[in-house]
């Protein structure tokens, strides 16, 4: 199941983590690309998430789950730190392990300190920051993702990102005139760079019918059957008048 820390037992917890995630990730600071779900795959320049950079996503969690799903289920271990509504069925909804999956719903004022701890042993973390911070720490936290080859997922703005994701044209199925169960959701998710000039877009259902990212179908017609357009002789119809 996820891991949970509070803030006030993180430096302790952190030790251990960092000797049991070390003994299983042993990644390199040049690893050519953290790897995405196929279907988010053409919104990356790299065809995934590039290792030292930071990514903001606009609003949506949905989003920010499904990146970090590839990577959990390919074995590397993810973070989620500052969503304190977010529980583990859901992120276990998106496709994450929840054996490599670290929570910490509320870091408090040392939110930073605990982002950078865990960039030390964790490839990929995903935060919610209470305020921009500075310059200065934005720099060193930077400095930290390219040597330990991690990646940063942001949930608003964020200084100096590699491509902001935000998502559009977002349209619920399964729901009816008045009945019907929500079964998915078809959306629009957009990503913008500084390394590619001409906005990105894919269609995706998100969440798909289990859960996770899949790709969009768009829904088969429905097949009306055939009308008979032979000609009627209209004199059978007819009625004398007397």
């Amino acid at each position: 199941m996820a891991v949970p820390l509070r803030a006030s037992s993180a430096p302790a917890s952190l030790q251990g983590l960092r000797e049991q995630i070390e003994r299983a990730e042993r990644r390199r600071a040049d690893t050519a690309v953290i790897p995405v779900s196929a279907p988010l795959v053409p919104l990356f320049f790299d065809g995934g998430l590039k290792p030292g950079a930071t990514y903001s996503i606009d609003s949506s969690i949905s989003v920010m789950l499904s990146l970090m799903a590839e990577p959990s289920t390919g074995g590397s271990w993810c973070a989620a730190v500052g969503f304190d509504s977010l529980s583990a069925e859901a992120a276990e909804g998106f496709g994450i392990a929840l054996e490599r999956f670290v929570m910490v719903p509320r870091p408090g004022d040392r939110w930073l300190a605990v982002v950078a701890a865990l960039a030390e042993v964790i490839p990929v973390i995903a935060i919610r920051p209470p305020h921009r911070p500075r310059d200065a720490d934005v720099a060193r936290l930077s400095a930290r993702l390219r040597e330990r080859g991690g990646v940063l997922l942001v949930l608003g703005e964020w200084p100096g990102t590699e491509a902001t994701l935000s998502i559009s044209e977002s349209n619920w199925r399964g729901i009816g005139n008045g009945y019907g169960a929500l079964q998915s959701r078809a959306v629009t998710i957009s990503a913008r760079g500084r390394r590619f000039p001409a906005t990105r877009r894919t269609r995706v259902l998100l969440p798909g019918p289990t859960g996770a990212v899949v790709p969009f179908t768009p829904p088969a017609a429905p097949v009306l059957a055939p009308v008979d357009t032979a000609p009627t002789d209209r004199r059978a119809h007819l009625t004398a008048l007397a």
